[in-house]
């Protein structure tokens, strides 16, 4: 096949993704019945700041992180307010912990519909022969998403790079949502947190430069937080909050994608996730790819969505169904998180992983956006 050839592949490739990205949704995949959320936010109310020592800045940056999981996953019994408290480390190396009071633990409810959601639900499994951890599920099926008008348009301008490795995506005007472990290895701050910096993606036409790279402009974190589940606990349930909030010193100009409570797959538009990041293999370019959600639990969405190291950290979303505004919206429900093995009742399965927003992680998140709970809705 002649270069010609190839050229128009891969434009026709473009133009059928941005089709059935940027298209309305038909008629048929609209919902039934909407299914409501909780007549109110979870209430956090912080305690004051308690000065902590200050990071040693020891750790090393692990963007391929993988979990063993088994049924024992699925039923801890650890104080959620304890793992809902966090820790702010600042630009100036020093960190403050937090506690916080939950109003209820009950009321915590993940799978936001009519029906009881199941408690810890163990995902299907199927055995496999070979125990070969695998991030490419059959044919690839990431896009590289290149040219100004789609490098610039949303929702891939929300994806930004993070100077550890990772990936984030843009929450607010001065937020970023990534992964905790890009920060943080569960006993200390990586090397790179201590002067933390986001990218943010330029094309080279706007730059006026011949690269045919993006450029990227790099931006101070003002403080960076991470919750207390993330930190000193066992990795298999440290996964359930592997998230963390970067304040930038400086508010950003680009459009952000709102949050949502993560609904079950049922109630998400094809039941899909889409996610778009910065994959090792694929040095300089930002990769989008989608998928359906193959499973859920509690605190995790399972899906074979094909990622590499240094997705880590970027926003999950998918088109939910805003009852306000009466159209599916794509808000993100999640953070691509990395890969979990199980082991169930013998039988084991691997898959890629999100961690899933529950109202209280929602309503956590919420307060370190706006520093209040006033300017948190679940609409």
């Amino acid at each position: 096949m002649t270069p010609h050839h190839n050229s128009l592949l891969a434009r026709l490739s473009t133009t059928l993704l941005v089709l059935q990205f940027f298209l309305p949704l038909s008629l048929s995949s609209l919902p039934t019945t909407h299914h409501h959320l909780a007549a109110h936010l979870p209430s956090l109310t912080p305690h004051a700041p308690q000065p902590l020592t200050r990071s040693q800045f020891s750790a090393h940056t692990q963007l391929d992180f993988t979990t063993h999981c088994n049924s024992s996953c699925f039923h801890r019994g650890e104080q959620l307010k304890d793992k809902l408290s966090f820790e702010t480390l600042y630009a100036d190396g020093s960190r403050t912990l937090t506690t916080v009071d939950v109003e209820s633990e009950e009321e915590d409810t993940t799978f936001v519909s009519h029906t009881p959601p199941p408690q810890r639900r163990v995902p299907r499994v199927t055995f496999r022969h070979k125990r070969v951890k695998r991030q490419i599920y059959g044919a690839d099926g990431r896009f590289n998403i290149r040219g100004d008008h789609f490098l610039l348009d949303y929702p891939f301008s929300t994806a930004v790079r993070i100077s550890t490795g990772c990936t984030g995506v843009l929450v607010s005007k001065r937020h970023v949502l990534t992964a905790a472990h890009c920060v943080h290895d569960g006993k200390d701050y990586v090397k790179g947190a201590r002067k933390l910096r986001v990218g943010f993606l330029s094309p080279p036409s706007i730059n006026g430069t011949s690269s045919k790279k993006p450029l990227v402009r790099w931006v101070r974190v003002k403080r960076t937080r991470v919750p207390k589940g993330w930190i000193q606990g066992p990795q298999e349930v440290s996964m359930d909050f592997d998230y963390a909030l970067l304040e930038l010193r400086w508010p950003h100009r680009r459009p952000f994608m709102r949050l949502a409570v993560t609904p079950s797959a049922e109630d998400l538009a094809g039941k899909r996730i889409h996610f778009s990041g910065f994959d090792s293999d694929r040095p300089g370019e930002l990769v989008y790819r989608f998928c359906p959600v193959e499973d859920e639990s509690n605190d995790l969405i399972y899906q074979h969505c094909d990622a590499r190291p240094g997705a880590s950290g970027s926003g999950v979303y998918g088109r939910v169904w805003d009852n306000s505004l009466e159209r599916w919206e794509r808000k993100v429900i999640g953070v691509f998180s990395g890969h979990q093995w199980l082991e169930i009742n013998g039988e084991n399965r691997d898959y890629n992983v999100a961690v899933r927003f529950t109202p209280l992680k929602f309503a956590q998140i919420c307060y370190w956006v706006h520093g209040n709970q006033e300017e948190c809705s679940l609409n």
